[in-house]
């Protein structure tokens, strides 16, 4: 079995975490400071932005404004508002970015990998052939080569673009 190293993610499990009752992703949902969070979209029942932490550049969660567990919590309209605004983060990546492939996924639970347990959210990671390197095992940096604010901006106008 390969393992994947991302020692730039220590930043973020060392950083000291706000006692709150609301978590994370309900701040966001509510602070209209859409630049600061790298919001890129907001719907009717879920939003989008760009991960603080990123794999890779791009990398990017779709997260229901009602705080849930896991997908048993939306309801029908909420999971199809989900799964329509992940299609259009895809589709503004490929657009802006033009990656090879992408990792969609959600990690349901602390053993799947859950960072943030109690508010479900969809990781769009945008893949590139060749895109690990030895950056990451040998120089413990991680290569994001466009900086957030810019990545947000263009995908914020294309997902402007293609609003239904």
């Amino acid at each position: 079995m390969e393992c994947l190293h991302a020692p730039w993610r220590i930043e973020y499990i060392l950083s000291p975490k706000p006692e709150n009752k609301q978590g994370i992703f309900g701040r966001i949902a509510q602070d209209l400071d859409d630049e600061a969070n790298y919001v890129i979209a907001r719907d009717r029942s879920c939003f989008a932005l760009l991960n603080r932490y990123p794999y890779n550049g791009g990398h990017l969660m779709v997260v229901p404004y009602k705080e849930v567990a896991d997908l048993n919590g939306l309801t029908v309209e909420e999971m199809t508002d989900l799964w329509k605004l992940a299609l259009r983060c895809i589709n503004a990546l490929t657009h802006t970015m033009k990656p090879d492939g992408f990792n969609v996924g959600i990690n349901l639970g602390k053993v799947a990998g859950a960072g943030i347990q109690d508010h479900l959210h969809v990781h769009i990671v945008p893949r590139w052939t060749g895109d690990t390197n030895f950056m990451p095992v040998l120089a413990s940096t991680g290569v994001v080569p466009e900086a957030m604010k810019d990545i947000a901006a263009k995908l914020r106008a294309e997902l402007a673009r293609s609003i239904e």
